[in-house]
């Protein structure tokens, strides 16, 4: 007990000494954090390592008399939760009234000691690293009585606040220099430690990388290629944007079947460094069976890790994750999708709230009107039709504009000056 004490002792002096060595910069979903704040039900907090979980989850308990536990900690795993109790009450006593377990999903059995925690009164916080067991242990255990923040790297408003831009972007200067921060985002991403602690981006992403792929999904799952799993998640790194399939997966890597490949890309997704979105239709098999489009978390750990520079590519996957980020603090009911018929005609995002197609975005790498190309914007017309959308924008690098054609207008909206406005138009 008295081990179990003194490391939990260690752990809390490290996250304070932590938090008070960071600068804080405003993100974008403390609205909800003060609105979790203020419930009795249970707090949870996940999304890729290193994203800000533990900061945050910290700033909510500001106040409050908390025992604090990171479950990242092998000593911690092997003993029961009943002993990790007694040494949070030993060291903060009867007024303990509120209690953070940090990355909790490593601790087996975890939902069942959160839910003692709650029945004996506690105001309980926890923060996660893996999508689906915590969704899934939450949904079985805990319907109804918790809230949850899914919590991304920063976006590039955020990354714009941490550096303290406040140029007018509707000058030509202003214009310039937002234009040589987003190629700056691009190239270092949008993790904290990055953007705020200024580590070099090369060599803290890819040690990341390998923390989130070794700790989070091989050591997690027990998988036993361990080398073919790693060439999978580095291929799908590098493929950021495109179709994957579990069959062409099955095929490229020799795995025994389409099973085993599924199992390897969620797995991968679960740990929120890569995640897939599905083709539209209005046939949910048809959205089963069709190829996926793939993307990375954030751009610097792409540059970090693949080492792809195609600049279409990233600015495509920006808009996916901030479509998703958007989705998370925002708009939980919208709907991410790609477009594509038969014809091979393709909308690279399709958005939908309930049942109605609210937008229909396509992304190129387009200075002017005439690097355009005709066959992306008569994907968009096609798709707008069919899928009765008014809605439809160009994300350009830097053209921006309105035109009317057929039956329906297109708005052209840099990159840019689309990231600044987090609303879903």
């Amino acid at each position: 007990m008295m081990r179990i004490r003194q490391v939990l002792l260690d752990q809390r002096s490290e996250l304070e000494e932590r938090v008070k060595k960071t600068r804080i910069v405003e993100r974008e979903f403390l609205p909800f954090l003060d609105e979790m704040r203020k419930s009795k039900l249970m707090k949870v907090t996940t999304g890729v390592r290193r994203s800000g979980k533990s900061f945050s989850t910290y700033l909510m308990l500001r106040g409050l008399n908390f025992g604090y536990a990171n479950f990242d900690e092998q000593i911690l795993l092997s003993v029961s939760p009943d002993e990790i109790l007694s040494a949070l009450l030993e060291i903060y006593g009867r007024e303990m009234d509120a209690i953070f377990l940090d990355e909790v999903q490593n601790l087996h059995g975890w939902e069942l000691f959160v839910n003692k925690l709650e029945r004996t009164g506690y105001n309980v916080f926890i923060t996660g690293s893996n999508a689906k067991l915590l969704s899934r242990e939450l949904a079985t255990h805990l319907t109804g009585r918790h809230l949850q923040l899914e919590i991304y790297p920063f976006s590039f408003r955020e990354y714009l606040r941490s550096i303290g831009f406040d140029e007018n972007v509707e000058t030509t200067r202003g214009m310039s220099l937002i234009k040589h921060e987003l190629n700056n985002y691009l190239e270092k991403g949008g993790f904290p430690e990055v953007v705020v602690e200024e580590e070099n981006p090369r060599i803290y992403l890819r040690q990341l990388y390998r923390d989130i792929i070794e700790k989070d999904v091989i050591m997690r799952y027990n998988i036993a290629y361990r080398t073919t799993f790693r060439e999978i998640a580095l291929t799908l790194m590098g493929n950021f944007g495109r179709y994957v399939t579990y069959n062409s997966i099955k095929r490229q890597f020799g795995l025994r079947s389409d099973h085993t490949a599924k199992n390897y890309l969620s797995y991968i997704s679960e740990s929120y460094l890569i995640f897939f979105i599905n083709k539209f239709s209005f046939k949910p098999k048809e959205v089963e069976r069709s190829p996926k489009k793939v993307y990375c978390i954030d751009p610097g750990m792409i540059r970090a890790v693949a080492m792809r520079e195609d600049l279409g590519s990233m600015m495509e996957n920006i808009v996916a994750v901030e479509l998703l980020r958007r989705r998370s603090y925002w708009s939980r009911d919208m709907e991410v999708y790609y477009w594509k018929d038969y014809q091979q005609h393709e909308v690279d995002f399709v958005l939908k709230k309930g049942t109605e197609i609210r937008q229909l975005i396509q992304v190129t790498y387009a200075s002017s009107r005439n690097e355009v190309e005709r066959r992306e914007l008569d994907s968009l017309l096609r798709a707008g039709e069919l899928l009765n959308c008014r809605n439809l924008i160009v994300i350009t690098w830097d053209y921006e504009d309105e035109e009317s054609m057929g039956n329906r207008d297109i708005k052209f909206v840099p990159l840019w000056r689309w990231l600044l406005r987090p609303e879903i138009e």
